[in-house]
């Protein structure tokens, strides 16, 4: 695995774009290459030619061989609209060591934006606060791709989640299915998050899921604090973590459950990701939706 699918190095690198491009390159050095398909990248069969076939696609070594005319095909996968949304709630500053939620779903949405890019998919980018939607609409091209680095270096996270008065963003655009990618910690009051997922779930769209939590959250460490503020509300309570660990690792693990089961429910794809572990996996987990998606 490359070294720079490690999140500290990730951080250390302050382009985007270059880092984008390096963890991708060492991601796909380490993969079958066969996971990306495209049109005449990936042989997959001979069948006989028929009229009106392009020309081009004949086999001239085959005509050698046997005197008929063969066609050879490769398997051509669909292009598509890919987009990404970030919540960008004031949750998602919570830092565990030398970097926020933020940074590591920055880092991991410009991996899979240039992955997309890569296999010819148009790009959009929504980030949601509590001001709204900032929108992208989805393009291909390589300056669209730089345009969406640099929203994704000024996202700064601030207030609650989006209200559902601002989410007739989301649904404008084409009518064809699209991927969207949802980039969250999923802190919410009242649900909002998984009835935004509901609506998103009505177009038909394929849905995947990234839920940052950071390490410290996960393993209640917070190097001896006991006084805890919520990011988005300023309540603040008073913890002795030691005692409280093992009864807060339990309700946790129950929580995530809940949360898994909620997902597989809604045919959404769910991955749980510590802002400590290595983007290789969500990167596999993106290709492994991707390859699903039959449009």
């Amino acid at each position: 695995m490359s070294k720079l699918l490690d999140p500290k190095i990730l951080m250390a690198i302050k382009d985007l774009n270059l880092s984008a491009k390096m963890t991708i390159d060492g991601f796909m050095s380490g993969i079958n290459k066969s996971t990306i398909k495209g049109a005449g990248l990936e042989f997959s069969q001979y069948r006989s030619y028929q009229p009106g076939d392009d020309l081009r696609s004949l086999d001239w070594k085959m005509f050698a061989r046997s005197d008929r005319y063969y066609i050879r095909e490769s398997e051509v996968e669909t292009n598509i609209s890919v987009r990404i949304l970030i919540d960008a709630s004031a949750s998602m500053n919570h830092s565990d060591g030398d970097f926020t939620k933020i940074e590591y779903a920055r880092y991991l949405a410009a991996s899979l934006a240039y992955l997309a890019n890569l296999q010819g998919d148009a790009i959009g980018l929504y980030v949601l606060n509590h001001n709204g939607i900032f929108s992208m609409a989805a393009k291909q091209d390589y300056q669209h791709l730089a345009r969406l680095f640099y929203q994704l270096e000024q996202i700064d996270p601030d207030g609650a989640f989006t209200k559902p008065i601002a989410y007739k963003e989301l649904f404008a655009g084409a009518q064809k299915r699209e991927l969207l990618i949802v980039v969250t910690d999923l802190y919410q009051k009242d649900e909002e998050i998984i009835n935004l997922l509901d609506t998103l779930n009505t177009l038909r769209h394929e849905i995947v899921v990234f839920h940052i939590l950071s390490k410290n959250e996960l393993e209640l460490d917070f190097k001896g604090y006991t006084t805890f503020e919520d990011l988005e509300t300023g309540a603040t309570i008073q913890i002795d973590q030691a005692k409280a660990r093992n009864t807060y690792k339990s309700k946790l693990a129950t929580y995530l459950e809940e949360t898994r089961v909620k997902m597989l429910d809604r045919r959404i794809f769910y991955r749980m990701l510590s802002t400590d572990e290595a983007l290789d996996q969500a990167l596999r987990d993106f290709l492994k939706q991707r390859s699903k998606l039959k449009i």
